[in-house]
C-alpha cells in the first residue's frame, strides 16, 4: 500500500484534489491532500514572510505528523518546487519514506532556480509589480488558462485564492544527484499544453532517469479528467 501526498500548485488548495482522493483510496491506498499556508482555506494565515520554505515545511510536517511511509509525493505546477525541496530535506535526514516523486505538469527545477527562473524578465517584473500592488500576493488568473471551461472553470474560479508573492521570487538549493536516486515521473498535460511548462517538458525528456506519461488534458487534470490522472498515479505505486 502506498501513501499519496498531493501538493497543489499556485492559487489552488487541497480542494482541487477532491475528485482524485476517493479514486486512490478505493484502490486501497492512503491519500492526503494538503493546503499550503496562505492559500485556500488557509488564506487567512498569509503573511509577507510566507514563501517556498514555508510550504516545504508544511509538507514535511504532514509527513512527520501522520508518520507516513512508502510516500508517493505528487506536486502540481508550482508544487514541483515544493516536493523537490521536501525530497531533498528528507534525503539529507537519511529518511527512507519516499517511494516515488511525481511532477504533474510541474516545475522541475535545477539547483538555484525558482518559479520565476524560466520567465522572461518583463514577465517577472510585471508579476512582481502586480503582487506588490495587491498586498504581496499574486492575483488569481481565470481558470480558462488551465484548459478548463464550463462548470469546471466556474468551480475552480470560485475557489482559487491569491498566491504569496515570495513563492514566485524564492529559489531552491538542493542536491540534484541525490534526488536523482529516487524514481521520478513527469506527467505532461498536452491538450491544451500550458506554455509556461514547455521548458520543463523539454528538460525531463533530455535528462536520464525520468518516466514520462502524457495526458490529453489541460493543466488541471485532477479537475477535468480525474479518472485518467488516477490511473497514471496508480502506475507510480
Amino acid at each position: 500500500m502506498a501513501q499519496f501526498v498531493l501538493v497543489h500548485g499556485a492559487w489552488h488548495g487541497a480542494w482541487c484534489w477532491a475528485r482524485i482522493l476517493p479514486l486512490l483510496r478505493a484502490a486501497g491506498h492512503t491519500a492526503h491532500a494538503i493546503t499550503l499556508t496562505g492559500v485556500g482555506e488557509r488564506a487567512h494565515l498569509y503573511a509577507p514572510q510566507v514563501g517556498l520554505d514555508t510550504h516545504i515545511q508544511d509538507v514535511m510536517q504532514l509527513i512527520a505528523c501522520e508518520e507516513l511511509q512508502e510516500v508517493v509525493l505528487v506536486g502540481h505546477s508550482y508544487g514541483g518546487l515544493v516536493i523537490t525541496g521536501v525530497a531533498d530535506r528528507l534525503l539529507q535526514q537519511g529518511s527512507g519514506v519516499l517511494r516515488h516523486l511525481v511532477y504533474l505538469d510541474a516545475v522541475v527545477p535545477l539547483p538555484g532556480e525558482g518559479w520565476s527562473s524560466q520567465h522572461a524578465p518583463e514577465t517577472v517584473a510585471a508579476r512582481v509589480q502586480t503582487g506588490r500592488e495587491h498586498g504581496g500576493r499574486i492575483p488569481v488568473p481565470d481558470a480558462k488558462v488551465f484548459g478548463l471551461d464550463g462548470a469546471d472553470r466556474d468551480w475552480v474560479n470560485r475557489r482559487m485564492t491569491p498566491h504569496p508573492l515570495a513563492c514566485y521570487q524564492d529559489t531552491l538549493q538542493f542536491d540534484a544527484a541525490q534526488l536523482a536516486t529516487l524514481p521520478r515521473t513527469f506527467i505532461d498535460c498536452t491538450s491544451p499544453a500550458l506554455a509556461t511548462i514547455s521548458v520543463m517538458r523539454q528538460r525531463v525528456r533530455s535528462a536520464p532517469g525520468w518516466q514520462i506519461r502524457e495526458l490529453a488534458t489541460g493543466h488541471d487534470p485532477m479537475v477535468s479528467d480525474p479518472a485518467a490522472l488516477s490511473r497514471v498515479l496508480l502506475e507510480c505505486v
